[in-house]
């Protein structure tokens, strides 16, 4: 019974932004407890050689290298997908953008293209795909839809990332949301909420991470193990009962954050 605890064989996941930074640490982890996995970003050359990449170890990986951030897009990908696998077991929405400019600077596009990433997407890709989502679901396995956030959705940060911040908190609430409905489907949505991950996105953890380091309790940034482990936990039987919550993996800054 607890043998295979969390295990991911024989069953089929879709990352979004699966090329590089977080989405990339957990297709590798996906791939390595035994999933077959379907990475899209869009960036074709990025996403087909981070397939190659993952795939070079004897697991399976597949690009997709479709740009999700329009309704367009959704549905392109959920159609590529379809044709390929008549399941899916694990929806990762990882693909995100974010938008660092001033208060009185801040510009219309800055907002549109964010929110519209980070939270509108999650919402008609899994709605596009929930006829694949629903023919994987169990009682005994559901399916699973895991939404990336942040921490910041959490506690603010300094930075005046607006439309970032509230993206991500709509996201963590949205899940709520989901998870309420799905759950009746055997369909379990919860959400991650990264802390400082090396990235292109979080390029002060990438390129800074020692002084990153200094304001996280744990006194360092995320791992790829990090990462990976708590996708892994979500996904497989392990998170089977965790239905619409928000685990961070920051290092203790969310809650540092509240009581500092």
């Amino acid at each position: 019974m607890f043998e295979d605890l969390f295990s991911l064989r024989d069953r089929v996941a879709l990352i979004t932004g699966g090329s590089r930074g977080i989405g990339k640490m957990i297709a590798k982890g996906f791939i390595a407890y035994g999933a077959r996995v379907y990475i899209s970003s869009r960036k074709a050359d990025a996403c087909e050689a981070t397939a190659r990449e993952l795939s070079s170890g004897g697991g399976f990986c597949e690009a997709l290298p479709i740009d999700a951030s329009t309704k367009e897009g959704v549905a392109a990908l959920a159609h590529a997908f379809a044709m390929r696998e008549p399941k899916l077991d694990v929806l990762v929405n990882n693909a995100g953008a974010a938008w660092l400019a001033e208060f009185d600077e801040f510009p219309e596009k800055g907002w549109d293209k964010v929110v519209d990433l980070n939270m509108k997407t999650p919402f008609f890709l899994t709605q596009a795909l929930a006829t694949q989502l629903r023919a994987a679901a169990s009682r005994d396995r559901p399916s699973k839809v895991i939404n990336i956030a942040s921490i910041d959705g959490i506690t603010l940060n300094p930075q005046e990332t607006y439309s970032y911040a509230a993206s991500k908190a709509g996201l963590i609430h949205l899940t709520k949301r989901m998870a309420a409905r799905l759950a009746r489907e055997n369909i379990v949505v919860s959400t991650i909420a990264p802390g400082a991950f090396a990235s292109e996105m979080n390029t002060g953890a990438r390129d800074h991470g020692d002084e990153v380091a200094k304001r996280i309790p744990l006194g360092r940034i995320g791992t790829e193990e990090d990462m990976a482990g708590a996708a892994i936990f979500l996904a497989s039987r392990a998170g089977d009962y965790v239905v619409g919550s928000t685990v961070a993996v920051d290092g203790g800054v969310a809650y540092w954050r509240q009581v500092s």
